[in-house]
């Protein structure tokens, strides 16, 4: 036969332990999305492109061109991120005033958790197709050709080995060549999402 001050205490025990179980709920509903929107949430990567030889070039001998070499070395700074990125095989598209002038191929990689990659690649600028364009020589006499190149890099976020989400990585730049001043400038602007 049960004592009635047992059932008491076991009745006791049980609500003691239920409130412990709902306050520890509480917070790991408060915990986990605060960690997510502060740490854990991936960022924008920084992504820069650095076009090599364009700044020896010079408009007027691109006349008699119909391709030129163009070396590119593309920099991904993960440094923000607590996850890894793996990337499948993708292209990037270099573009004169709307017009696909080089396709960039880029070949699967990874990239570690605050970590940066350094991609180098070659490929074939289509001076023709610049050429052809009615306002190539109105950017030349204004002293500036104007490319864009454009990314997007499929792949997966890794955090801690424990949550793997497919995610892609967005990647516009603005790459402007002045003409006068042998100068090339990159400016990029970058978006991951999930």
């Amino acid at each position: 036969m049960t004592k009635p001050g047992t059932a008491i205490n076991s009745r006791k025990g049980l609500k003691i332990c239920g409130g412990i179980t709902v306050i520890f709920l509480i917070v790991l509903a408060i915990v986990i999305p605060t960690l997510w929107f502060t740490t854990l949430k991936p960022k924008d990567p920084e992504i820069t492109v650095y076009p090599q030889g364009l700044e020896n070039i010079n408009p007027f001998s691109m006349l008699s061109m119909r391709n030129m070499p163009l070396n590119m070395t593309i920099t991904i700074n993960n440094h923000r991120n607590v996850g890894s990125f793996k990337f499948k095989n993708s292209t990037a598209y270099v573009t004169y005033r709307g017009d696909v002038v080089a396709e960039v191929p880029i070949r699967q990689n990874f990239i570690l958790a605050h970590g940066k990659l350094n991609i180098t690649i070659s490929t074939v600028l289509m001076v023709s197709k610049m050429i052809r364009n009615r306002l190539f020589f109105n950017d030349v006499g204004a002293g500036s050709l104007n490319l864009t190149a454009t990314a997007a890099l499929h792949g997966k976020v890794n955090l801690f080995n424990l949550l793997k989400m497919r995610a892609t990585a967005f990647s516009t730049c603005d790459i402007s060549f002045s003409i006068f001043r042998r100068q090339v400038k990159s400016i990029c602007k970058s978006k991951i999402k999930l």
